[in-house]
């Protein structure tokens, strides 16, 4: 039910006006055929009464088909309709959306969809339909029984198109569309060096990931100018071929496969051949170059057929026979088929309502917006990306260098969203989407709807949007019927999902109906959960007080005794963090290391060309010449860029992830240990040189800085946190834009709380002066350890601040004048930190089940990753651009 993803249409695919008109006059024909043969849906089901249930057969049990069959069975509370669902795969219905997954560590079973009121549905598995008997409303099976029916809707989807090329039915060339498909890829690259994916749309780029993460060169050929021509202009599609060429994938555009060659020996591909006479030899061809309709039982039992393909149906899904109808993929409406899933459950909706009661829904346009992430890269269009609305304008945002772009389309008075494409940057596209076709103003300036993601610009509220506002396109759910179920009692987003629907599918609305049940519980007064996600029903500060007093330190278990089902990228690294903050031992060590996310998964940060940089603590920023010489020997052993940071420590990167281990183990054994740079944790304490050197330094804020950087070191946190100590009022270490800030007087040290850079930037507050050193450590203490237990997760102490009632003197209260009779408990907690603190480098290099995580593909342990080339600049390596890296000669590489 995946197939390209691509919403095309037969008549727009069509040449020539004179074409257009053979294809307007061919369906209208077929329309008219239908209405003359087909009897009123209610005098047919009329007809049935006669028996005490109707046979309802489905062919397929794709996503679309099983969406239709549960849809049906929430409508059909009496049991009319008994139901036979007629599978050609072996397995029950799964995300296809998902399955790229698989390679990410993702079981087949977790990818199956969820049946909870499907009992009394009989669900023949690898049993497909093999021929219809229309007169006699029975269908043939695979196995040779016979099926009747009185309701017949097909729900087959559709098939790879493989070009017919010469070799394409090579031993190793595969198609990118079920489990099993994935299960041959995968097999077949543990033996190649190299694969080549023909097709550049969505499925095809997430087809080129699966082959990139097994560790092969991975090209994508596309015989159009731009990746996903579908779906992106010229400008969209330039901004992610960039992105992508930055992975290391060679991107081939205007290409046109012509031949496979094989090695007549072993069946295998060995080279493709262009049109332009050009050539590339690889081991592995995936072919993503379109779908087809599976319409071949309905061409067999003469229903019409579209004139690409696809069975002819109506409004209402139904054909010209009056008891058979098609949905998905394979149902040809208007002309067009979708290759998306969310016009797909609209037609399942549309026909479950007319068989159950006789409804009157019908299918409306197609909703083809689609938000994905493509090789770590965000992409989204909606509505009319491509501005072909009478007098659209367009407005377009692009950045070459963070390989960003943004293109808004709006009405000729530039009062209407009709569409817009976000690359690299899909922050706006939960907001902006329902936008589309509601009768909603726009800001005056409406290019500052593109700027709502780096917070400078101006977002149009959830609460501003009109009822009739599609909230979720994947099924069908507005603005209205949340607020409905919002008033029925659903108060979190997982009973959301459960009344509506919204949010079961791709998943991008979710932030949109946070913000929904936000702003309709404040109106009424009620308060407003905070729940940490649909998963636990408790905040992430209430489960901290849970882990802490039961002492739980398995995620299993958590989620088992207090939430529900398997958790989420939401749920797991909170409660990663929460565990560590409370000493549960090594963040890698067992269950933990799934919880964790990308960074703390490899103890390094990951950058853009899928190398990691390596970051050891300088504690306030101080650091020997015999430590610097051991920093610049392992840089120039392992081939490292290396830059001082502003937070006074030296980075480096472009370190292979089977090289991380070996790096860290020359380090360590310097002295030097991780400095967290990957973690949600302290960060480092900044210092000026103070009284030592500087003839202004007041106070030694050097020496300061190192205490309190080992004093808090590896301490998890809900974000990152930052401090700096600064010698005197001069403010050399900018101590006032951390989240705790030290500034030394004559008479004693200040202490500010609460300031950060980044989008929005705050000042620390000053929260108390003179302080003795003794007593400056047992507030700042405290304060971590306090913030640590009540803050939300991903809030900065910034923003922690502004939400106690009563601020900074709140805060007072608690910490100094003891409140809540908390503070003795607080020491504790942190005197429990500084005495078990361990590095969590050497913590890795002592644990072989660890270390064993750290190779760069996980089907050959002891290869290097090929993908990765540098270029020298200014005398150091930095990762080659798409067209360096076509440049590049095995002598030219730095490595």
């Amino acid at each position: 039910m995946y197939g390209e993803l691509a919403c095309g249409s037969a008549v727009h695919s069509v040449a020539t006006a004179q074409r257009r008109r053979e294809v307007v006059k061919f369906i209208s024909h077929a329309r008219n055929e239908a209405e003359a043969i087909a009897k009123p849906w209610s005098a047919t089901l009329a007809a049935m009464d006669e028996r005490s249930s109707r046979r309802l057969v489905v062919i397929g049990d794709g996503m679309v088909g099983h969406r239709f069959v549960d849809a049906v069975v929430q409508r059909d509370a009496s049991r009319v309709w008994a139901i036979t669902v007629l599978a050609e795969e072996p397995r029950p219905a799964y995300d296809r959306v998902a399955l790229s997954s698989l390679f990410a560590g993702v079981t087949a079973a977790e990818l199956a969809l969820p049946s909870p009121k499907r009992d009394a549905v009989d669900v023949r598995l690898g049993e497909a339909a093999v021929r219809i008997d229309r007169d006699q409303r029975e269908v043939t099976t695979s196995n040779g029984g016979v099926v009747g029916y009185d309701a017949l809707v097909f729900a087959t989807g559709s098939t790879p198109f493989v070009p017919p090329i010469p070799g394409a039915d090579a031993a190793s060339c595969f198609v990118y569309r079920t489990i099993e498909d994935v299960a041959a890829i995968t097999a077949a690259g543990a033996t190649a060096a190299s694969g080549a994916v023909i097709g550049g749309g969505l499925l095809g780029l997430e087809a080129a990931d699966a082959l990139r993460r097994l560790g092969l060169r991975t090209h994508v050929i596309e015989y159009a100018n731009r990746l996903m021509p579908m779906q992106l202009d010229d400008g969209a599609g330039e901004a992610l071929r960039l992105r992508i060429e930055a992975l290391g994938l060679d991107v081939r555009l205007g290409a046109k496969t012509t031949a496979i060659e094989v090695r007549h020996a072993t069946s295998q591909a060995r080279r493709l051949h262009f049109e332009d006479g050009g050539h590339l030899d690889v081991d592995l061809v995936v072919f993503s170059a379109g779908i087809r309709p599976r319409d071949e039982l309905a061409r067999a039992c003469g229903l019409a057929v579209g004139e690409r393909g696809g069975v002819v149906v109506d409004a209402t899904c139904r054909t010209a026979d009056s008891h058979v109808w098609a949905i998905g993929e394979v149902a040809c409406v208007d002309g067009a088929m979708f290759g998306l899933v969310a016009p797909g459950y609209a037609m399942a909706e549309v026909v479950a309502d007319r068989l159950c009661g006789g409804g009157d829904a019908t299918f409306a346009d197609a909703d083809c917006s689609v938000k994905l992430k493509l090789l770590d890269v965000d992409v989204a269009t909606f509505g009319d990306a491509f501005a072909t609305s009478s007098g659209a304008l367009s407005l377009v945002y692009a950045n070459p260098v963070s390989g960003v772009y943004k293109k808004l389309v709006v009405s000729d008075d530039a009062t209407r969203l009709l569409g817009g494409m976000l690359v690299g940057d899909a922050t706006e596209y939960a907001l902006l989407r329902p936008l589309v076709g509601a009768e909603l103003p726009l800001p005056a300036d409406p290019a500052a709807l593109l700027r709502i993601g780096d917070g400078t610009g101006e977002a149009v509220g959830s609460g501003a949007l009109p009822s009739s506002a599609l909230v979720c396109s994947c099924n069908g759910v507005t603005k209205g019927s949340l607020c409905a179920a919002i008033a029925d009692g659903a108060r979190e987003i997982g009973e959301l999902k459960t009344k509506t629907g919204a949010g079961t599918g791709c998943g991008s609305c979710v932030p949109l109906m946070k913000a929904i049940i936000g702003d309709e519980l404040a109106a009424a007064g009620i308060p407003i959960s905070k729940a940490l996600c649909e998963h636990f029903e408790h905040s992430r500060a209430e489960l901290f007080d849970i882990v802490r007093v039961t002492g739980i330190r398995a995620f299993s278990r958590l989620v088992a005794e207090y939430g529900r089902d398997r958790g989420c990228d939401i749920c797991k690294p909170a409660v990663a963090s929460i565990f560590a903050s409370l000493g549960a031992g090594h963040i890698l060590a067992g269950e933990q290391a799934a919880l964790q996310d990308t960074n703390d998964h490899f103890l390094a940060n990951l950058q853009k060309d899928g190398t990691y940089s390596v970051v050891p603590r300088i504690p306030g920023g101080e650091i020997t010449p015999a430590k610097l010489a051991v920093i610049a020997q392992v840089a120039g052993d392992f081939g490292l860029y290396t830059k001082i940071t502003g937070a006074q420590r030296i980075d480096m990167f472009g370190a292979r992830l089977d090289q991380l281990p070996a790096i860290w183990r020359r380090l360590v054994d310097a002295g030097f240990e991780s400095g967290h740079a990957y973690g949600k944790a302290l960060r480092t304490v900044k210092s000026c040189v103070g009284s030592s050197w500087c003839r202004f330094g007041v106070q030694d804020s050097v020496q300061l800085a190192i205490d309190l950087e080992l004093r808090y070191r590896g301490l998890r946190a809900p974000h990152k946190v930052k401090a700096a100590v600064s010698g005197c009022a001069r403010e050399c270490a900018e101590a006032r834009g951390k989240d705790f800030g030290v500034i030394a007087t004559e008479q004693g040290w200040n202490l500010y709380l609460g300031g950060n850079g980044g989008f929005t930037p705050r000042h620390a507050e000053l929260f108390a002066q003179a302080l003795d050193t003794e007593t400056l450590v047992r507030l700042i203490d405290r304060f971590l350890m306090f913030y640590i237990r009540t803050a939300d997760r991903l809030q900065r102490t910034s923003s922690w601040l502004e939400s106690l009632d009563g601020g900074l003197d709140y805060l007072r209260a608690v910490i100094v004048d003891d409140s809540l009779g908390i503070c003795a408990e607080l020491d504790a907690a942190m005197a429990a930190h500084v005495r078990d603190y361990r590095d969590e480098w050497q913590g890795a290099l002592e644990d072989p089940a660890v270390l064993s995580r750290f190779v760069s593909f996980v089907n050959a342990p002891g290869a290097d990753d090929h993908t990765v080339q540098f270029v020298s600049q200014r005398h150091q390596p930095r990762p080659a651009t798409a067209t360096e890296r076509t440049r590049l000669t095995d002598q030219e590489a730095i490595r």
